[in-house]
């Protein structure tokens, strides 16, 4: 539910600060609480010699999925937003199958595949049709949920497999941080029409959706095994348009709901494939 509210809070956050520069300060001010989380879990903060180079890449590319996704909600809905980044699971099935051994594609992981990607095409060719929707902004959301794939293939691939997630989030939000805070410069004025309302949402992002929600998250993940937890991913985009519908007043139509119900279906069969 967090993930799907995410988008929205974004959206909200960007009419009042650059959406590059919320998005460097937010991962900035976000490692004091998650360090803080990480010592009350009395996990392990030390970090391998040859984690740092895979672990750098990984955050170069988390600042990148950043940009590309805080961007994407200044020009896009968060209905378009949420399917479209959270169709990282179809990305990740497709390079899973060339990158990873024991990861093959099956039957049912090309049904989902097939009806996923249907439901983006779907996504990115219903844009003419909608007000204040550009396919700009659902290309930068799909670059986004790509990078995010790659950050997850990075992390199986390399040493950084042999890492905590928390030192992988803590490794991600530092790198991501001192790459966005500097690249900002060259997206226009930090503040747009900052107001208390703005900032106390931006607080929330960093206290519960950061923070509470990571602690919530490595929680979960203590009780149920991670292949559980991927059955579930199919949710995000389905509270993401909930989200932009109730809180935004956005509009679904037919389109939105096809695009939805194609994507998250596929999801799921890909998911079911993999446990």
């Amino acid at each position: 539910m967090l993930l799907g509210l995410n988008q929205v809070l974004i959206k909200i956050v960007n009419s009042g600060i650059q959406p590059v520069f919320q998005a460097g300060l937010r991962s900035l001010l976000a490692i004091i609480p998650v360090i803080i989380i990480v010592k009350l879990l009395n996990r392990d903060l030390t970090l391998d010699r040859d984690c740092i180079f895979p672990g750098l890449i990984c955050g170069i590319f988390f600042g990148i999925e950043f940009i590309f996704l805080f961007l994407s909600l200044d020009y896009t809905s968060v209905a378009h937003s949420s399917i479209l980044f959270y169709s990282m699971p179809v990305w990740l099935c497709i390079a899973s199958h060339y990158l990873i051994p024991g990861e093959k594609f099956t039957i049912l992981k090309v049904a989902g595949l097939f009806l996923s990607v249907s439901g983006i095409f779907i996504a990115l060719s219903i844009n003419t049709y909608e007000q204040n929707i550009s396919f700009i902004g659902d290309i930068l959301a799909l670059l986004a949920s790509l990078l995010w794939a790659a950050i997850v293939i990075l992390v199986k691939i390399s040493s950084l497999r042999k890492t905590s997630p928390e030192i992988q989030l803590l490794f991600q939000l530092v790198v991501s941080s001192l790459i966005l805070i500097p690249i900002s410069f060259f997206f226009g004025d930090f503040i747009r029409d900052i107001s208390f309302e703005i900032i106390l949402i931006f607080l929330f992002q960093i206290i519960v959706i950061i923070s509470i929600g990571f602690l919530v998250w490595f929680w979960i993940l203590s009780i149920y095994p991670a292949s559980k937890m991927a059955s579930f991913s199919f949710l995000a985009p389905i509270f993401g348009v909930m989200f932009g519908w109730l809180i935004l007043d956005e509009q679904i139509n037919i389109y939105i709901l096809s695009s939805l119900f194609l994507v998250c279906t596929g999801i799921v069969l890909i998911n079911k494939s993999n446990n």
